[in-house]
């Protein structure tokens, strides 16, 4: 099966959002990922918040794309650029459950880069986070969404985002058009925007 690494060339690459989901999501050109039998940890029910990771380096992700079977991976540096572009571009308060609806009362109070894992922070709640794993820690003050995370409904983070990489799959051919995928970030972005 063919090895694909995404990376970040243009400037609107990166993460705009992160999603409260239950199982991870087969998306095509662009990334929803869930963190794949990574727990989404409740660290403080009075405060509302949960922690877990959102990217983890080299792990292999399977996808599918126009009957293309394909494994994405994301290298330490890319990870790293990504968590960066993430804060520097204000997205915090960018939450979406299940890679659909926006939702008001979420938004991500720490994210950082595993730089130790011995010693890294993420050891309180044992994520068993490796070097260069991106933790992201949310405050949840929409109630509806937080009895979801009390059930279990919601087990993990996933990403929204776009990158580079999708190019370099051999057995597809490269579209001007954009793709329903494509149209649906866009109109994400739109969304997002208007409630920015």
């Amino acid at each position: 099966m063919q090895e694909v690494e995404l990376f970040i060339k243009a400037e609107d690459d990166g993460v705009f959002a992160i999603s409260l989901v239950e199982s991870p999501a087969i998306e095509e050109t662009w990334v929803a990922l869930s963190t794949q039998g990574i727990e989404l940890k409740v660290i403080d029910e009075d405060r509302r918040v949960v922690v877990g990771m959102a990217l983890v380096p080299e792990k292999r992700i399977y996808r599918k794309m126009k009957g293309v079977e394909f494994n994405i991976y994301f290298s330490k540096e890319t990870i790293a650029k990504t968590q960066e572009l993430y804060m520097r571009n204000l997205n915090a308060n960018n939450v979406t459950t299940e890679h659909q609806k926006t939702i008001e009362g979420a938004t991500v109070i720490e994210s950082w880069i595993v730089e130790n894992s011995k010693m890294d922070k993420s050891n309180i709640w044992k994520l068993d986070a490796p070097v260069g794993a991106w933790v992201v820690m949310m405050k949840i003050n929409n109630d509806e969404e937080w009895e979801q995370v009390k059930e279990g409904t919601y087990q993990g983070f996933s990403i929204e985002g776009a990158f580079s990489g999708f190019e370099n799959i051999e057995g597809i051919e490269a579209s001007k058009d954009l793709t329903e995928d494509e149209k649906m970030i866009e109109k994400i972005k739109t969304i997002i925007n208007k409630n920015a």
